[in-house]
Protein backbone atom coordinates (compact mmCIF):
# COMPACT_ATOMS: atom_id res chain seq x y z
CA UNK A 1 0.00 0.00 0.00
CA UNK A 2 1.46 3.38 -1.23
CA UNK A 3 1.56 5.85 1.92
CA UNK A 4 -0.35 9.16 1.52
CA UNK A 5 2.93 11.00 3.08
CA UNK A 6 6.00 9.55 2.19
CA UNK A 7 9.28 11.47 2.38
CA UNK A 8 7.07 14.81 3.73
CA UNK A 9 8.34 16.56 6.63
CA UNK A 10 5.48 17.86 8.82
CA UNK A 11 5.88 19.99 12.08
CA UNK A 12 2.93 19.17 14.94
CA UNK A 13 2.40 21.71 17.86
CA UNK A 14 1.12 20.69 20.74
CA UNK A 15 2.26 17.25 20.25
CA UNK A 16 3.19 15.54 23.37
CA UNK A 17 -0.54 14.37 23.97
CA UNK A 18 -3.96 13.92 23.20
CA UNK A 19 -4.97 15.03 19.57
CA UNK A 20 -1.72 16.58 18.53
CA UNK A 21 0.42 12.99 19.61
CA UNK A 22 -2.73 11.14 18.10
CA UNK A 23 -2.07 13.17 15.04
CA UNK A 24 1.75 13.18 14.99
CA UNK A 25 1.63 9.10 15.30
CA UNK A 26 -0.84 9.31 12.25
CA UNK A 27 1.01 11.28 10.07
CA UNK A 28 3.95 9.33 10.62
CA UNK A 29 2.32 6.14 9.58
CA UNK A 30 1.82 7.16 6.28
CA UNK A 31 5.60 8.02 5.72
CA UNK A 32 5.86 11.61 6.62
CA UNK A 33 9.04 12.91 9.06
CA UNK A 34 7.41 14.48 11.85
CA UNK A 35 8.58 17.08 14.13
CA UNK A 36 6.85 16.65 17.65
CA UNK A 37 6.73 19.80 18.84
CA UNK A 38 6.19 20.65 22.93
CA UNK A 39 6.49 23.45 25.57
CA UNK A 40 6.75 21.80 28.68
CA UNK A 41 5.78 18.11 28.61
CA UNK A 42 9.08 16.55 27.16
CA UNK A 43 9.13 13.07 28.77
CA UNK A 44 5.51 12.99 26.63
CA UNK A 45 7.28 14.02 23.50
CA UNK A 46 9.74 12.10 23.69
CA UNK A 47 7.62 8.76 24.15
CA UNK A 48 5.46 9.72 21.13
CA UNK A 49 9.10 10.04 18.93
CA UNK A 50 9.75 6.50 20.70
CA UNK A 51 6.25 5.03 19.22
CA UNK A 52 7.39 6.19 16.12
CA UNK A 53 10.11 4.84 15.80
CA UNK A 54 8.64 1.43 17.28
CA UNK A 55 6.20 0.99 14.31
CA UNK A 56 8.91 2.27 11.81
CA UNK A 57 8.39 5.92 11.33
CA UNK A 58 10.96 8.75 11.70
CA UNK A 59 10.43 11.62 14.16
CA UNK A 60 12.29 14.30 16.55
CA UNK A 61 10.96 16.11 19.70
CA UNK A 62 11.37 20.11 19.52
CA UNK A 63 11.10 21.98 22.63
CA UNK A 64 8.99 25.25 21.69
CA UNK A 65 6.18 27.78 22.78
CA UNK A 66 4.45 28.62 19.59
CA UNK A 67 3.56 32.43 21.35
CA UNK A 68 7.32 33.28 21.35
CA UNK A 69 8.86 34.25 18.05
CA UNK A 70 12.14 33.00 19.01
CA UNK A 71 11.13 29.40 19.66
CA UNK A 72 9.12 29.42 16.64
CA UNK A 73 11.86 30.77 14.26
CA UNK A 74 14.25 27.74 16.10
CA UNK A 75 11.55 24.89 15.80
CA UNK A 76 11.51 25.84 11.94
CA UNK A 77 15.11 25.81 11.76
CA UNK A 78 15.71 22.48 13.36
CA UNK A 79 12.63 20.91 11.82
CA UNK A 80 14.16 21.66 7.99
CA UNK A 81 18.23 20.97 9.48
CA UNK A 82 16.54 17.54 10.51
CA UNK A 83 14.84 16.35 8.13
CA UNK A 84 14.30 18.93 4.87
CA UNK A 85 11.86 21.62 3.93
CA UNK A 86 8.40 21.76 5.75
CA UNK A 87 5.53 20.70 3.24
CA UNK A 88 3.13 19.81 5.97
CA UNK A 89 2.14 22.38 9.48
CA UNK A 90 -0.34 21.52 11.74
CA UNK A 91 -1.60 24.26 14.19
CA UNK A 92 -2.87 22.10 17.24
CA UNK A 93 -1.12 23.76 20.33
CA UNK A 94 -3.76 25.32 22.26
CA UNK A 95 -5.12 26.07 25.49
CA UNK A 96 -8.51 26.82 27.05
CA UNK A 97 -10.44 28.06 30.27
CA UNK A 98 -14.24 28.34 30.34
CA UNK A 99 -15.89 30.50 33.41
CA UNK A 100 -17.87 33.19 33.89
CA UNK A 101 -16.88 36.49 31.77
CA UNK A 102 -16.48 38.82 35.04
CA UNK A 103 -14.51 36.41 36.61
CA UNK A 104 -11.48 36.40 34.10
CA UNK A 105 -8.65 38.49 34.35
CA UNK A 106 -6.66 40.48 31.38
CA UNK A 107 -4.34 37.50 32.05
CA UNK A 108 -6.21 35.21 31.34
CA UNK A 109 -7.68 36.61 28.47
CA UNK A 110 -4.31 37.51 26.81
CA UNK A 111 -2.75 33.52 28.06
CA UNK A 112 -5.75 32.08 25.45
CA UNK A 113 -5.26 34.62 22.91
CA UNK A 114 -1.39 34.45 22.96
CA UNK A 115 -1.68 30.58 22.02
CA UNK A 116 -4.88 30.02 19.93
CA UNK A 117 -4.18 32.89 17.61
CA UNK A 118 -1.18 34.68 18.20
CA UNK A 119 0.98 31.03 18.36
CA UNK A 120 -0.86 30.03 14.72
CA UNK A 121 -0.18 33.69 13.16
CA UNK A 122 3.68 32.71 13.93
CA UNK A 123 4.28 29.82 12.70
CA UNK A 124 2.69 30.15 10.02
CA UNK A 125 4.81 32.94 9.27
CA UNK A 126 7.86 31.52 9.87
CA UNK A 127 6.81 28.45 8.47
CA UNK A 128 6.31 30.33 4.86
CA UNK A 129 10.34 31.12 4.84
CA UNK A 130 10.49 26.75 4.56
CA UNK A 131 7.96 25.41 2.14
CA UNK A 132 9.10 24.54 -1.11
CA UNK A 133 8.02 26.03 -4.00
CA UNK A 134 5.85 23.15 -4.61
CA UNK A 135 3.91 24.34 -1.70
CA UNK A 136 2.17 22.38 0.51
CA UNK A 137 -0.58 22.09 3.23
CA UNK A 138 -1.35 24.23 6.86
CA UNK A 139 -4.23 22.70 8.81
CA UNK A 140 -5.27 24.48 11.88
CA UNK A 141 -7.30 22.76 14.45
CA UNK A 142 -10.44 24.79 15.50
CA UNK A 143 -13.43 24.01 17.80
CA UNK A 144 -17.08 22.92 16.74
CA UNK A 145 -17.72 26.49 19.89
CA UNK A 146 -16.28 28.75 17.21
CA UNK A 147 -19.75 28.25 15.40
CA UNK A 148 -21.49 27.07 17.99
CA UNK A 149 -20.91 29.09 21.26
CA UNK A 150 -21.62 27.98 24.71
CA UNK A 151 -21.75 29.71 27.66
CA UNK A 152 -18.59 30.12 30.25
CA UNK A 153 -16.35 29.53 26.91
CA UNK A 154 -16.43 33.40 25.41
CA UNK A 155 -12.68 34.03 25.26
CA UNK A 156 -11.79 30.24 23.96
CA UNK A 157 -14.89 30.40 21.41
CA UNK A 158 -13.50 33.36 19.72
CA UNK A 159 -9.92 32.43 19.53
CA UNK A 160 -11.17 29.49 17.80
CA UNK A 161 -13.17 32.03 15.74
CA UNK A 162 -10.26 34.25 15.35
CA UNK A 163 -8.65 31.23 14.31
CA UNK A 164 -11.35 29.90 11.38
CA UNK A 165 -11.11 33.65 9.97
CA UNK A 166 -7.65 33.64 9.52
CA UNK A 167 -7.44 30.61 7.95
CA UNK A 168 -10.04 31.42 5.64
CA UNK A 169 -8.17 34.78 4.76
CA UNK A 170 -4.70 33.23 4.16
CA UNK A 171 -5.93 30.05 2.08
CA UNK A 172 -6.89 33.08 -0.48
CA UNK A 173 -3.85 34.92 -0.22
CA UNK A 174 -1.51 31.61 -0.25
CA UNK A 175 -3.04 29.88 -2.67
CA UNK A 176 -0.56 31.40 -5.58
CA UNK A 177 2.36 30.11 -3.14
CA UNK A 178 0.84 26.68 -4.01
CA UNK A 179 0.02 26.28 -0.05
CA UNK A 180 -3.70 25.07 1.05
CA UNK A 181 -5.08 26.43 4.10
CA UNK A 182 -8.05 24.30 6.02
CA UNK A 183 -9.44 24.06 9.15
CA UNK A 184 -10.91 21.10 11.38
CA UNK A 185 -13.16 21.61 14.30
CA UNK A 186 -13.17 18.76 16.97
CA UNK A 187 -15.87 18.33 19.68
CA UNK A 188 -15.40 17.02 22.70
CA UNK A 189 -12.25 14.29 22.44
CA UNK A 190 -11.05 11.81 25.21
CA UNK A 191 -7.66 12.99 26.23
CA UNK A 192 -5.37 13.34 29.02
CA UNK A 193 -6.82 17.06 29.18
CA UNK A 194 -10.32 15.68 29.57
CA UNK A 195 -9.66 13.11 31.81
CA UNK A 196 -8.10 16.01 33.87
CA UNK A 197 -10.62 17.99 33.64
CA UNK A 198 -12.96 16.09 35.25
CA UNK A 199 -14.84 15.87 31.85
CA UNK A 200 -15.30 12.43 31.81
CA UNK A 201 -18.18 10.86 33.09
CA UNK A 202 -19.26 14.25 33.93
CA UNK A 203 -23.38 15.02 33.82
CA UNK A 204 -22.11 18.38 31.19
CA UNK A 205 -20.36 15.62 28.88
CA UNK A 206 -23.26 13.15 29.14
CA UNK A 207 -25.47 15.78 28.29
CA UNK A 208 -23.25 16.75 25.29
CA UNK A 209 -22.98 13.04 23.78
CA UNK A 210 -26.84 12.49 24.04
CA UNK A 211 -26.74 15.58 21.52
CA UNK A 212 -24.30 14.23 19.47
CA UNK A 213 -25.84 12.87 16.54
CA UNK A 214 -23.65 9.82 16.49
CA UNK A 215 -23.96 8.86 19.89
CA UNK A 216 -20.13 8.66 21.41
CA UNK A 217 -17.21 11.55 22.67
CA UNK A 218 -14.34 11.51 20.31
CA UNK A 219 -10.70 9.95 19.50
CA UNK A 220 -7.82 11.16 18.58
CA UNK A 221 -7.91 9.18 15.87
CA UNK A 222 -10.96 10.71 14.41
CA UNK A 223 -9.29 14.00 14.16
CA UNK A 224 -5.59 12.45 13.25
CA UNK A 225 -7.85 10.82 10.41
CA UNK A 226 -9.08 13.96 8.75
CA UNK A 227 -5.33 15.34 9.28
CA UNK A 228 -3.98 12.51 6.90
CA UNK A 229 -6.93 13.66 4.17
CA UNK A 230 -6.11 17.09 4.32
CA UNK A 231 -2.25 16.81 4.43
CA UNK A 232 -2.01 14.64 1.52
CA UNK A 233 -2.89 14.64 -2.04
CA UNK A 234 -6.35 13.32 -1.89
CA UNK A 235 -7.53 16.54 -0.63
CA UNK A 236 -5.83 19.06 -3.36
CA UNK A 237 -8.32 20.68 -4.73
CA UNK A 238 -9.30 21.81 -1.06
CA UNK A 239 -8.27 25.11 0.76
CA UNK A 240 -10.34 27.68 3.00
CA UNK A 241 -12.01 25.14 4.10
CA UNK A 242 -13.57 24.04 7.65
CA UNK A 243 -14.49 20.57 8.08
CA UNK A 244 -16.37 19.59 11.45
CA UNK A 245 -15.33 16.36 13.39
CA UNK A 246 -18.03 16.18 15.70
CA UNK A 247 -20.27 13.47 14.98
CA UNK A 248 -22.63 16.24 13.92
CA UNK A 249 -22.88 17.63 17.15
CA UNK A 250 -23.07 21.99 16.11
Amino acid sequence: MDLQLKGKTAVVTGASKGIGAGIAKRLAAEGARVIVNYNQGKADAEKVVREIAAEGGKAAAVQGNVAHAADVKRLFETAVSTFGPVEVLVNNAGVYGFGPIDGFKEEDYQYQFNTNVKGVFLTIQESLKHFPASGGSIVNISSVVSEGPIAYASVYAATKAALDVLSESLAIELAPRKIRVNVVAPGPVETEGTHAAGMIGSDLLNKIVAETPLGRIGQPEDVAETVVYLASAKSAWVTGERIGVAGGLK
